[in-house]
């Protein structure tokens, strides 16, 4: 397996960013759009390392880009990933992740008034 592959799909994000375009190509705005806690120029820049990865196309309509899983890119690693994105236990542990590297400031929640 390439190295590169591996460290590219090491990434919490760039693993859900890979599942999100896996069977569907997305415009870049409804990936962001599905990670609201990430910029958006982050969720660019985990695009363009899955891109020089190989394991992600792009396709320019106009202003916007459409991103596409290059599945065969990821050779039996990707039948691995598709598996575990299957599995409740997954989404779990990816939330657990994707909390633990937030970057800035928690969301403030909102207190609830007593009637």
């Amino acid at each position: 397996m390439d190295p590169v592959v591996l460290a590219a799909i090491a990434s919490p994000r760039r693993q859900e960013i890979l599942r999100l375009v896996w069977r569907n190509e997305l415009p870049a705005g409804d990936i962001h759009a599905a990670m609201p806690d990430v910029s958006f120029g982050a969720v660019s820049l985990q695009l363009a390392k899955l891109r020089s990865a190989g394991l992600v196309a792009v396709r320019r309509d106009g202003r916007q880009r459409w991103y596409r899983a290059e599945r065969q890119a990821c050779g039996p690693v990707g039948r691995m990933l598709e598996q575990m994105w299957d599995t409740a236990l997954w989404r779990l542990k990816l939330q657990a992740e994707l909390e633990a590297s937030r970057r800035g400031p928690r969301p403030v929640e909102k207190k609830r008034k007593r009637k």
